[in-house]
């Protein structure tokens, strides 16, 4: 029985999580659940996966049952019940109780691009001295390490993540002006959250997925590419240097890439698995990227590229862009010039601690809203 904290379990990741535990009761137990402030949902999964442990934003402790503990995030991390801790809070949130998770030794899967977008380098090297491995959560990331189990990384080439595209792959620049959040929020074949969503659609989902291959495979950000891919089916491929490549190749379903997460080595017989009829599918389409069209996803292979705090900074500005048009107060198009701007202002540090990481972030949730006239 593995024995699982689910962080950011009223989130889309959370809940699909808790959809593999329902199908598997025998081989997987939920001891910690934690979320912000969505209490009526956590009532709910406590009542039905009865977690020892929990966690909550709000004073209101009253979802709680008799036997349950209201701990920190990092007390659950690290607790002793506690075998594998999935990380799928949003954003900033995630680095301590990542970091709590590897020094307490605990298998790690993580579903929080912030993690190692913001801190990969300190994250990896914590992981490695503590001898712990981190699983990828992400479609992209999981597709990789499939088709790398049993390689050589050393015999690597590149490694290709796709992306469907967006729901705005065909839209002129005049039309991406006037795109609407109603219309940003409805991707074309996943169901996400909404900053997650967004991103997807700026393609700044694929420039944070770049970094965080770059740290989760040891592979430079020269030797990782992005190619369209519409219909989702091919989740990334790995080119290796004789000239092979190896795809993965499955129905866009989450659940897949986060059961592998917390069975691996194993592959358990999925009760919700979709088949792929490649004969009705018909088409697996490929496209280059035109950067033009996709600054978000230029900025983030710079930021990338330039490394430090950089890729804190813009992944910090993203977030209050994305505040800021869901709100309507920007456009769909200035997404990427309050990001531009915010890295533009910033003055890097080289090697961060996890404290000037942080500092880093504040400082570009800071210039960007008074970039835009908004105070925090």
């Amino acid at each position: 029985m593995k024995r699982l904290a689910i962080l950011g379990s009223t989130g889309s990741i959370g809940r699909q999580t808790l959809e593999v535990v329902r199908a598997f009761p025998d081989r997987l137990q939920v001891v910690a659940l934690a979320c912000g402030d969505n209490v009526p949902l956590i009532r709910e999964q406590i009542a039905e996966f009865n977690p020892s442990l929990v966690f909550t934003n709000v004073e209101d402790v009253s979802c709680l049952s008799g036997g349950t503990q209201h701990l920190s995030l990092k007390e659950i991390a690290s607790h002793p019940d506690v075998d594998m801790v999935i990380v799928a809070t949003a954003g900033k949130a995630g680095l301590g109780v990542t970091l709590a998770a590897i020094r307490a030794g605990k298998k790690v899967a993580l579903a929080n691009k912030e993690v190692l977008v913001m801190a990969g380098k300190l994250i990896t090297t914590e992981a490695k001295t503590n001898g712990v491995d981190l699983y990828p959560i992400d479609s992209e990331h999981s597709a990789i390490w499939q088709c790398l189990t049993g390689e050589d990384k050393e015999e690597i080439s590149k490694l290709i993540l796709t992306a469907s595209g967006g729901p705005f792959r065909l839209k002129t620049e005049e039309q991406l002006d006037a795109v609407t959040p109603e219309e940003a929020l409805k991707h074309p074949t996943w169901q996400m959250g909404v900053k997650v969503t967004i991103d997807s659609a700026t393609l700044m989902n694929k420039g944070m997925e770049l970094i965080e291959a770059r740290w989760l495979f040891d592979v430079p950000l020269s030797r990782i590419e992005v190619v369209i891919h519409p219909q989702s089916i091919v989740h990334s491929i790995v080119e290796f240097i004789d000239g092979s490549s190896k795809a993965q190749l499955s129905m866009p379903d989450m659940r897949l890439p986060i059961q592998y997460a917390l069975t691996y080595p194993d592959r358990w017989e999925s009760p919700y698995r979709q088949e792929i009829d490649l004969g009705k599918i018909g088409l697996l389409q490929f496209e280059p990227v035109e950067l033009n069209r996709y600054p978000c996803l230029r900025l983030a292979m710079l930021a990338g590229e330039k490394g430090g705090t950089y890729p804190a900074v813009m992944s910090a500005a993203d977030e209050v862009a994305i505040e800021m048009f869901l709100s309507k107060r920007i456009r769909f198009t200035d997404i990427s010039g309050l990001v531009a701007q915010t890295l533009d202002q910033h003055v890097a540090i080289n090697e961060p601690s996890l404290e000037e990481i942080i500092a880093a972030d504040a400082w570009a949730r800071e210039t960007a809203m008074a970039s835009i006239g908004v105070a925090e």
